[in-house]
């Protein structure tokens, strides 16, 4: 008799595996809300060295061609033949589409300079904040669905 005990012991019982995958279920709810604003977070900080890199892609088309670029095509490469104002290839292509890391950037021309936004694709999955710069390298944000403008408070 004691050894049909042991074999029926050998396993988990059902309520054994149900307790692991609730507890299992409760880390995961604890876990996916931080990652997912980590990841937005990543996203922020990727669109700003975006920005970053599109002052510079703009210094060096400025260097070249006595103007600002009027759109980030400009900035971007050639889709054939070589580099030009056209198509300066000082971005690469995708940020030159406008849209890179979750966040769709905008390059516009002023009367004295240009200035670029990036706003996210989907608030508040691919980022919390929105973005803008101009000429004067000053990248201002607006923790909201709202455009950052030239009035925004700027990062610190």
């Amino acid at each position: 008799m004691p050894s049909i005990r042991r074999r029926a012991r050998r396993g988990f019982s059902l309520i054994e595996l149900l307790i692991v995958v609730a507890i299992i279920l409760v880390i995961a709810a604890i876990a996916v809300p931080k990652l997912n604003s980590a990841r937005m977070q990543s996203q922020e900080m990727a669109a700003i060295r975006q920005i970053n890199t599109i002052h510079t892609a703009q210094t060096m088309y400025m260097s070249q061609f006595q103007k600002f670029a009027e759109s980030l095509q400009q900035l971007g490469p050639p889709a054939s033949g070589s580099p030009g104002p056209a198509a300066a290839d000082l971005i690469p292509g995708d940020l030159a589409l406008g849209e890179k890391t979750g966040y769709v950037f905008n390059l516009s021309a002023t009367k004295d300079g240009y200035f670029v936004t990036a706003v996210p694709k989907v608030f508040n999955s691919t980022g919390r904040r929105t973005f803008y710069s101009d000429q004067t390298l000053v990248i201002r944000e607006n923790w909201g669905p709202e455009p950052a403008t030239a009035q925004s408070p700027e990062i610190k």
